[in-house]
């Protein structure tokens, strides 16, 4: 246990008066003006004091946090924790944050607690960093905001929790004669002792176990976005689009009926459940990555907004309704369903961080859907239409990992995320990119020659008219990518992109009138 002040080790050399300010801007977006805190808390107490980390100081909880980065990077070790935490519980933090440190400056810190602490450090007042978490973790923190007289944290032996917590603060303190800020049913104990009780984003739990005995809290300092505006981003309804793939068989074989469009809507939603489940486990593991990037940083989890264990939780719920659903489905669907499960789980464990691997893995996953779909209708795909989707959806993958890139770049930062491309790629993946877009559209034209086709429409030849919409749209897309005006994600763009709607709709049109 650390207590008094920050480690030498841990000292901001020649900085400690200036990185305070530093540190407080970098936990705000760059469209963001720093909060105020509100006016009943804005006084300044001879008391010190004492402020928790996970929940609190910190809108997620740092050992889970490290746990999840352990799983991304070296996820063999998380089995050789085991023992630590059998163990105890200090043992765990100490030995999980030595094996996947994080990245103090990106951290979700609660930014109206935060403005309030700096209010209160500039007034001179003495704040005390006192948290569950390791002492290496809380002293690079401390070291980081510069605004904390002292830390008392976890040593790997003590987990520094509850009543051990208030224990050290008395000893540490030399007195009872303190405020405290906390979020959880741990820091019960602690805000009944304080002379002024203060919470950031408080659980439910403590909610009630403060109501029930008669706490008067006298300042909140909510930061976090409403709870189902966080949920539905985290399990990102949107990319559900991709899935009306599963539908192409059945409209291109005119076979629209009760029974074929029951099963595929079906399929659709098992499909669409399980991949929301798997974006979840894919943020969860990318949490760490995910925060040194200008957007993704303010995804659900790594933003703190959706505890890892809600996340968690619909993940579970989702995957098992869609295992229900698909006892419903002919097994030809449920064999197409374990391939696109496995293969999604191994992209966001290993896959996704090898170079073109990756981007192959993305374009397959959404031919089986398509495969997916004919499966769960018995209706045969042809190879041409196979051969199409798979250039096609190449392309998609591609300008997508070349607009991660280009906007990278454009804000003169460098690729961290572990996927291994690099500033230089850029060009390359263009030409890997247009060249598969334009291999698609000759891949269409010879298949509107085909007999399939003819028997099929009744005017084959207005077909041709889909071919130059689609090289406008794929050209367009390239064009925007390559001037740093694309969404990242190519569903996005063209679910929201007007000319896209429009080409997507004249498309439809005639493919209506050749029928």
């Amino acid at each position: 246990m650390l207590s008094g002040r920050v480690p030498a080790a841990y000292e901001p050399k020649g900085l400690h008066c200036m990185l305070s300010e530093k540190a407080i801007q970098s936990a705000f977006k760059p469209d963001d003006q720093p909060f105020e805190p509100a006016e009943a808390c804005t006084r300044v107490s001879p008391r010190p004091v004492c402020v928790d980390l996970d929940g609190t100081l910190v809108k997620s909880d740092t050992l889970i946090d490290s746990l999840l980065t352990l799983a991304r990077i070296r996820p063999l070790e998380l089995f050789r924790l085991v023992r630590f935490a059998a163990t105890s519980k200090a043992a765990l933090k100490q030995r999980a944050a030595d094996l996947a440190p994080l990245d103090v400056t990106r951290l979700p810190y609660n930014r109206r607690l935060l403005a309030y602490l700096q209010q209160q450090h500039d007034d001179g007042r003495e704040i005390y960093l006192t948290t569950g978490a390791d002492e290496v973790l809380a002293a690079r923190i401390a070291a980081h905001l510069g605004i904390f007289s002292g830390v008392m944290a976890s040593d790997g032996i003590t987990n520094l929790t509850g009543s051990s917590k208030l224990e050290a603060m008395r000893r540490s303190l030399l007195s009872d004669q303190f405020d405290y800020i906390g979020n959880a049913l741990p820091d019960l104990p602690l805000l009944q002792a304080a002379v002024e009780p203060m919470v950031a984003n408080p659980n439910l739990p403590l909610q009630a176990a403060l109501r029930v005995r008669g706490v008067h809290v006298s300042c909140r300092f909510e930061d976090r976005s409403p709870r189902l505006q966080a949920v539905i981003s985290a399990i990102r309804v949107h990319q559900w689009a991709k899935n009306a793939l599963m539908f192409v068989p059945m409209l291109l074989a005119h076979s629209l009926n009760r029974a074929t469009i029951l099963k595929t809507l079906l399929a659709f939603f098992c499909f669409s459940l399980c991949a929301s489940a798997n974006y979840i486990v894919n943020d969860l593991l990318d949490i760490e990555s995910d925060r040194r990037h200008p957007s993704k940083r303010n995804r659900p989890f790594a933003s703190g907004n959706l505890p890892v264990a809600a996340g968690l939780a619909i993940a579970l719920l989702f995957f098992g309704a869609a295992v229900l659903g698909m006892r419903y489905l002919p097994r030809a669907c449920a064999a197409w369903f374990v391939a696109y499960i496995a293969s999604a789980l191994a992209y966001s464990l290993w896959l996704k961080r090898i170079v073109l691997v990756d981007v192959l893995v993305l374009s397959g996953l959404y031919t089986l859907r398509m495969m997916a779909g004919a499966a769960a209708t018995a209706i045969p795909v042809s190879a041409w239409l196979t051969a199409m989707s798979l250039f096609l959806f190449l392309s998609l993958a591609m300008v997508k990992r070349f607009s991660e890139l280009q906007n990278l770049r454009a804000s003169g930062l460098t690729p961290r995320n572990g996927r291994g491309y690099k500033l230089v790629d850029i060009d390359q993946l263009r030409s890997f990119g247009t060249s598969s877009a334009y291999a698609s559209v000759v891949i269409f034209a010879l298949y509107i020659n085909g007999r399939e086709v003819i028997s099929l429409y009744h005017f084959p030849q207005r077909l041709w008219l889909i071919a130059p919409l689609l090289i406008l749209w794929l050209s367009r897309v390239w064009l925007l990518a390559s001037r740093g005006e694309l969404d990242e994600d190519p569903v996005i763009f063209a679910l929201t992109d007007r000319m896209s709607l429009l080409i997507g709709a004249a498309v439809f049109v005639i493919a209506f009138l050749a029928i």
